[in-house]
């Protein structure tokens, strides 16, 4: 048995294993690149193996940087099974569709930028600034059907017309809801068959709704080989969900090599007293500010845990009562995906809110904004809300116009509440900010780009890194140290090298053996 290492390695995004036996190729997660569009537009339509070969997937959760290009892969003929728990294919059914729509969607805006350019100012791209309020709006018009909808048929005849390169989304909601039919949903602890001689059992990993600690088994007595493979490994002691899996069957205890995550592998997080304290103190100096705070967050896990912490805050008087918008279409679709799945709840949000009829996630002050319409409306507000919207690391969807009508102004706060990979504009938000208000925030702002166009980054870039759904260094050795597993050999994966490598050499100390792995790097086993 041969396991490779095909993407998340030495970085975070575009999670990507493969097992194979001879006989079987089984992936494990099938993930997308996030970072700039040009670099990991290669990166994520290259496989790096022919999908039609590929036997089946274990999916360990929803996040996009885990099951983003599944479309892809259906696309190119795979004709095998996703199996995954029922948690995380009833989430795929939301966040693929959605991943299409927002990919769609930026092309469509850039597209229509590119057009609006060639047509006020020909000859040239991008210097509309200079034109007629008249003239401007007439483009406008003839590019736009109704007040927020692009006309694509317009769009690509002026791009034909001016030889203009059309950007094309990765896939479309077509191709992701076509590879919803691939999904076979499993319950935790149930053994399913995944190959000749091949099984593979799912174990609670506490990240987000869903997400689950893989076990494959692959021959059969003396010659049998496991390998277990955490996906993104939970937090302990965080609301809404069970902890990671520590107790596992005894058949499930011997493994050859745990493929274990790095995210946090050279950091430890905050604890959850100083994280409420933080929010607090972070929400009101806003609203001193007469500012709002907005809040990248992924649609799902993250913004339920946000809406968690608000909604204890409120209820404490911690902070004054504005209103808060949840500004993404998956809202209500994932809501209702929670409140289908009451058995992976942790008995503290049993008791605290299911028992007495509440549900955590909505109060008095929260709004799910669903139209475009709407979403534009909010972008424009301006008295003092807190706005949470997709995507998580920027590089993508509604965020990007609250961003843009937001970041310029030092009275707004942005705040960084989870991992942002390198070369996303997330991170880029956060390094740049990071190094402003060291400096005092004198002098000339940075500038970030969003949409092609610069703004200088005048609001205030505030990390809150106890958020996070990963496993910090502490938590991954209680992990490895508390559970009941026989471990022989480690490698570690997703994680920027940095992080990995401090893992590795903290696990050594420690007595594991450990690697880890180069891009493209294959283990025998």
């Amino acid at each position: 048995m041969e396991v490779s290492f095909l993407g998340a390695v030495r970085e975070v995004t575009g999670s990507m294993h493969m097992i194979d036996t001879g006989h079987d190729r089984i992936l494990l997660d099938c993930g997308l690149f996030q970072g700039r569009r040009r670099e990991v537009w290669e990166k994520n339509t290259t496989m790096a193996i022919d999908p039609a070969t590929i036997t089946n997937v274990v999916l360990s959760h929803a996040h996009i940087d885990h099951s983003g290009r599944i479309p892809l892969l259906v696309k190119e003929n795979f004709n095998g099974h996703i199996i995954s728990t029922r948690g995380t294919q009833d989430i795929c059914g939301y966040l693929l569709p959605d991943s299409a729509h927002i990919q769609e969607s930026d092309a469509d805006y850039l597209n229509y930028k590119n057009a609006r350019s060639a047509l006020v100012t020909p000859g040239k791209k991008g210097v509309a600034d200079d034109l007629s309020n008249r003239k401007a709006q007439e483009v406008k018009k003839l590019l736009k059907s109704g007040r927020n909808k692009l006309n694509r048929a317009a769009i690509a005849e002026i791009a034909e017309r001016h030889s203009l390169t059309q950007v094309e989304p990765l896939y479309r909601e077509a191709d992701a809801r076509l590879s919803l039919g691939y999904f076979s949903g499993v319950p935790y602890r149930t053994p399913i068959t995944i190959g000749k001689d091949m099984t593979c059992t799912f174990y609670e990993a506490g990240h987000i709704l869903g997400s689950a600690i893989s076990i494959i088994h692959y021959g059969k007595g003396k010659d049998r080989r496991t390998v277990c493979y955490t996906g993104d490994l939970g937090r302990f002691d965080r609301p809404i969900l069970k902890n990671p899996c520590l107790d596992f069957n005894e058949e499930d205890r011997d493994i050859d090599l745990l493929i274990m995550e790095s995210t946090y592998g050279d950091r430890v997080h905050e604890t959850t007293q100083e994280l409420d304290l933080s929010m607090a103190r972070e929400i009101n100096l806003a609203i001193e500010r007469k500012g709002s705070v907005v809040i990248p967050a992924f649609a799902l896990g993250r913004t339920q845990e946000i809406l968690y912490v608000i909604h204890e805050l409120y209820e404490r008087g911690a902070v004054p009562r504005i209103p808060v918008y949840v500004d993404s279409p998956l809202a209500s679709g994932l809501t209702k995906v929670f409140g289908e799945h009451p058995e992976l709840y942790d008995r503290e949000t049993h008791e605290t809110f299911l028992q007495n009829g509440l549900n955590p996630f909505c109060f008095q002050g929260v709004n799910f904004v669903s139209s475009v319409d709407e979403s534009m409306e909010l972008m424009r507000k301006k008295e003092s809300c807190i706005v949470i919207s997709a995507s998580g690391m920027c590089e993508a969807g509604r965020i990007l116009h609250h961003l843009r009508y937001r970041i310029h102004n030092p009275v707004n706060t942005i705040l960084i509440v989870g991992f942002m990979a390198e070369n996303t504009l997330g991170r880029r938000i956060l390094d740049l900010g990071r190094a402003f208000r060291k400096d005092g925030r004198k002098g000339e702002a940075p500038v970030v780009r969003i949409l092609g166009k610069e703004y200088p980054l005048k609001a205030n870039v505030v990390p809150l890194n106890g958020f996070s759904a990963h496993a910090d260094k502490e938590e991954m050795m209680r992990f490895l140290k508390g559970c009941n597993l026989k471990v022989k050999k480690i490698a570690l994966v997703h994680g920027e090298e940095h992080a990995s490598l401090k893992l590795a050499e903290t696990l050594g100390h420690e007595g594991f053996k450990v690697l880890v792995p180069e891009a493209g790097q294959t283990l025998k086993i």
